[in-house]
């Protein structure tokens, strides 16, 4: 590499990048290049990059329903599938709904949904320290609420039957599949945003049995699931006293289970 005094050679970043397998090189060396404010602050990110550090937690933010989300080391970084959730929890909600985005992360999916339906009563809830500050961060210009804790507990009673969309990218992972995840989500993003237990779908169970004590009369609870959990989920809302709908975008390989109450 060049030496921090000069600018870092754009062919040697994406050279180093395509060496450790990055497939979009000459995007992550735009995007980097464009980000860092010196040579020796671009040398230090493509370090990290190359280390295996996600993009995302390089540069601090995520592209996301095109808006830029803040996101953290140690958070989860939310994917483009999950776009299909925050499109048909935007197309159930209304201006003055109050919408909850549980298991929060960076708080982007309540970020986009707000982004999209302009004036709601927004908030969140993450069990992670560091996903909490950075949805605070994400979240706090939208008087967004976001909660410290495990699922429903830390939320204040009076939102009881209140909550008109419930959006919930719980993990879906399952367990023994877990390892087989990319090196950049299993090393970099905290196992309990990816480790659904045995079949993927314990965390959703908690949440579906719960969602009728927060949700308004005819309010709506959103999971992401894999296309192949989607009718077991199904179910389970259907035990919960919820009424199940599957929809699915091959294009964005996504599938959300969503419940009327």
């Amino acid at each position: 590499m060049s030496s921090p005094a000069s600018t870092p050679d754009h062919t040697d970043v994406v050279r180093r990048l395509r060496a450790v397998g990055c497939v979009f090189a000459e995007d992550e060396a735009e995007l980097l290049s464009t980000a860092a404010r010196s040579p020796a602050e671009l040398l230090a990110m493509v370090e990290r990059r190359v280390s295996g550090l996600p993009l995302e937690h390089v540069l601090g933010w995520v592209d996301f329903c095109g808006l830029r989300v803040a996101v953290d080391p140690g958070v989860f970084v939310p994917r483009r599938r999950t776009e299909l959730l925050v499109r048909r929890a935007a197309a159930l909600a209304r201006p003055g709904a109050t919408v909850l985005d549980l298991a929060c992360g960076c708080g982007a999916l309540g970020l986009a949904v707000a982004a999209s339906v302009g004036d709601i009563a927004l908030y969140a809830v993450d069990i992670e320290p560091a996903a909490v500050r950075c949805a605070r961060r994400n979240l706090g210009t939208l008087g967004g609420r976001v909660y410290a804790g495990d699922l429903y507990r830390p939320l204040p009673l009076r939102l009881r039957g209140r909550i008109d969309v419930l959006v919930a990218n719980v993990p879906y992972v399952p367990s023994e599949a877990v390892g087989l995840l990319p090196p950049e989500a299993r090393l970099h993003e905290p196992l309990v945003a990816l480790d659904g237990g045995p079949d993927g779908l314990d965390v959703l169970r908690r949440v579906a049995s719960g969602a009728p004590d927060w949700l308004a009369p005819g309010g709506h609870l959103l999971v992401e699931t894999s296309l192949e959990q989607a009718e077991v989920a199904a179910v389970v809302f259907d035990r919960a006293g919820l009424v199940p709908t599957v929809v699915s975008d091959e294009e964005l390989s996504a599938t959300v289970v969503i419940g009327r109450h």
